[in-house]
């Protein structure tokens, strides 16, 4: 569908120029030829560039008047894109880092002042997994990275950002910290992981001194076929999550139980709506700290979420005995 709407007008001006005067390919000097127009949308602005190009005029030269753009430019944003390598940014961030669906980010961006399409930021996520992969394909970059330690420990793991996508499995050397591979797979078979770890060793001049995983049947199935001389750790997070299970079922038993003698929130806050006299602010405040105690599901197994809530309602009704032996609120 095409734009039905104006773009909105540039709010920043900048005017970029090639840092290199002279021809890469002949070294004469390259003339100033004409001045292009760009406008690309970023977090903070939407900028107006003007870009100065230049030419070399030697006939002789492979590159004759071929126009040489500045360089910065490639800092801002992909060749003929609108939105910056900020956005992209923002977008694959927010996506694998917090899970954020489609119209998830769609929301983030227009509340930032962006005018996008829902469609433009699914075709944003589609760049944005292009030039993670591409950057993962870079083979000198890794060994450059993996070398001053001698040795790689692989942690691998995935990531499902909706129900029903492909999983985004992910290869990290948890020594450097950095991420060797990332994959989308339709299916979690050994055989897929074992060809995952067979192009990391062999994309590595290091050798692979352990890997770390949550411990699932076609993962250790992977690693015996793929790097059999090579120890299996299960993850500690993992391992203590499954040890703790049984007190997170009654951990969120409890949370249940809890949640069922303090229903009837919303009918208070009904009765104040449109009262502004310090009652109803009292009233609405402890509302507020009633629906941020029932909507916090902590951090288990280590932060249960029962015991913060049962904290958290005692702390809110022993306020509430205090308030009851001052006395009602003036009224004004």
């Amino acid at each position: 569908m095409a734009r039905t709407t104006p773009r909105p007008p540039p709010t920043l001006t900048q005017t970029l120029q090639p840092i290199v005067r002279q021809c890469p390919c002949c070294g004469d000097p390259m003339w100033a030829a004409y001045h292009n127009y760009r406008t690309i949308t970023t977090l903070e602005a939407i900028l107006r560039l003007t870009l100065q190009m230049r030419r070399c005029l030697n006939p002789a030269c492979l590159q004759v008047r071929k126009p040489y753009r500045p360089e910065a430019e490639g800092r801002l944003a992909l060749p003929k894109h609108a939105f910056g390598l900020d956005v992209l940014t923002f977008i694959g961030t927010q996506r694998y880092a917090h899970h954020s669906s489609v119209p998830t980010l769609h929301q983030a961006l227009v509340a930032r002042g962006l005018a996008v399409a829902p469609r433009t930021v699914t075709n944003l996520l589609e760049r944005s997994d292009a030039l993670v992969a591409l950057s993962l394909h870079d083979t000198a970059r890794l060994r450059r990275l993996t070398q001053p330690q001698g040795r790689v420990i692989l942690a691998l793991d995935g990531l499902q950002p909706d129900v029903g996508q492909e999983v985004l499995w992910v290869l990290r050397d948890c020594l450097s910290g950095e991420v060797l591979l990332a994959r989308s797979l339709l299916s979690a078979t050994h055989t897929d992981f074992a060809v995952l770890l067979r192009e990391v060793k062999q994309a590595l001049e290091v050798p692979i001194a352990g890997v770390i995983s949550d411990g699932q049947r076609s993962m250790r199935r992977a690693v015996a076929h793929a790097v059999p001389e090579v120890p299996h750790q299960l993850c500690h997070f993992h391992s203590l999550q499954e040890a703790a299970k049984p007190i997170y079922e009654a951990d969120r038993h409890a949370k249940k139980v809890l949640k069922k003698h303090v229903r009837g929130v919303r009918p208070l806050e009904r009765a104040v709506e449109g009262r502004t006299d310090p009652e109803a602010e009292v009233i609405r405040g402890y509302c507020s700290a009633v629906r941020s105690a029932l909507t916090d599901d902590g951090r288990p197994p280590l932060a249960a979420a029962g015991l913060q809530l049962h904290d958290r309602l005692n702390a809110i009704a022993h306020s509430l005995e205090r308030v009851e032996k001052r006395g009602p609120c003036p009224r004004r």
